[in-house]
């Protein structure tokens, strides 16, 4: 038997999907703990510590977004929500909460599993870096400094309060200053893959940032729109190093 490569919580009430998604999960060789509702759910969080959630937003006792933001703040894991839900508000509710990705039901095992592996291929179990480059220790941009191999932060020296895909974005923004990169471009950097819904993704993700960096009160980067092309980080300062 090959060793278990990270594991996984599957947040699912129904038990069809739920045997569904635990079998083919095990057989990519994940290690599966599943739960049925939200207080299974923080009770399995809190013993398994995953490195990944499944989430479902449809729960007999909870409703998943509420639940999504409460697990983000137990630890700070990435979820990737699967509902069959129809309000067509739910994928940006459920980004805007910390979730990592979206998928809506019925889905294809072959396209969840590649997503997952995607999130995972980002942030490293435990361990949610972002690291663009591993030999880059940090990015000084003006009064921002990022620090990816500890996931940290700091605008004038005070801590930005970012989700892991926040963060990601944020990085590759840095490590491409001044240069301007496609919707597609930073979808594949932040989750290793660029699909049709990568854009509008992009979009809600660059609007949070945009009021974290404008929150300190100090001057730091700007997150620049550029019609028709995509997205680049301006500097205060002219000079930009990467230590």
């Amino acid at each position: 038997m090959r060793p278990a490569r990270a594991s996984i919580l599957v947040v699912e009430d129904d038990p069809a999907v739920a045997h569904s998604l635990i079998d083919a999960l095990e057989f990519a060789d994940y290690r599966v703990w599943h739960a049925v509702d939200g207080h299974d759910a923080r009770g399995q969080l809190e013993r398994a510590r995953p490195d990944l959630i499944l989430l479902d937003l449809m729960l007999p006792d909870v409703d998943g977004l509420v639940l999504c933001s409460l697990l983000k703040a137990i630890a700070d894991v990435p979820i990737v929500i699967c509902s069959a839900s129809s309000r067509r508000s739910d994928p940006v509710l459920s980004l805007k909460l910390g979730a990592d990705d979206f998928v809506r039901k019925p889905f294809e095992l072959e396209d969840l599993l590649a997503r997952v592996e995607a999130v995972l291929r980002r942030i490293p179990p435990r361990a949610a870096s972002g690291l663009p480059a591993p030999h880059i220790a940090e990015f000084r941009i003006g009064e921002l400094l990022l620090e990816p191999a500890r996931r940290r932060a700091t605008l004038g020296g005070e801590m930005l309060l970012l989700t892991p895909t926040e963060f990601r974005l944020l990085t590759v923004l840095a490590a491409h200053a001044e240069e301007i990169m496609s919707r597609e471009q930073l979808a594949q950097e932040v989750w290793g893959y660029a699909d049709a819904s990568n854009g509008r993704t992009i979009d809600v993700h660059v609007r949070r940032l945009r009021v974290k960096l404008a929150q300190g009160g100090v001057p730091g980067p700007a997150i620049v729109s550029v019609r028709g092309m995509g997205y680049r980080l301006a500097a205060d300062e002219a000079a930009i190093t990467a230590a």
